[in-house]
């Protein structure tokens, strides 16, 4: 199967410091978190330094096509099990 992202929906984390989004892969959740350092770090135009969970989410929106890319390439990579979470960084929306 390959990944998909059929539900729009995404969550700022206050814990991690990121929002999170889920990817299917057939019948299978796929979790990933991406830092909000990401969403700053991408050539500053997403988000500012300051960003709040407001402004992070957003950004997410903007950058949402690159981001599922780059969510794509790190499940292509090493598929873990059920329940690990992907995390992307700044390196992977570049």
């Amino acid at each position: 199967m390959t990944l998909a992202f059929p539900n729009p929906s995404r969550s700022f984390d206050d814990v991690r410091n990121g929002v999170r989004f889920i990817g299917h892969d057939g019948m299978f959740q796929v979790s990933f978190l991406v830092e909000s350092d990401a969403l700053i770090r991408s050539g500053g135009r997403f988000c500012e330094p300051e960003a709040l969970e407001a402004k992070c989410l957003a950004a997410f929106d903007i950058a949402r096509p690159e981001i599922h890319r780059a969510a794509k390439k790190a499940y292509a990579k090493s598929r873990r099990k059920t329940g690990d979470v992907y995390t992307l960084t700044g390196g992977d929306l570049l």
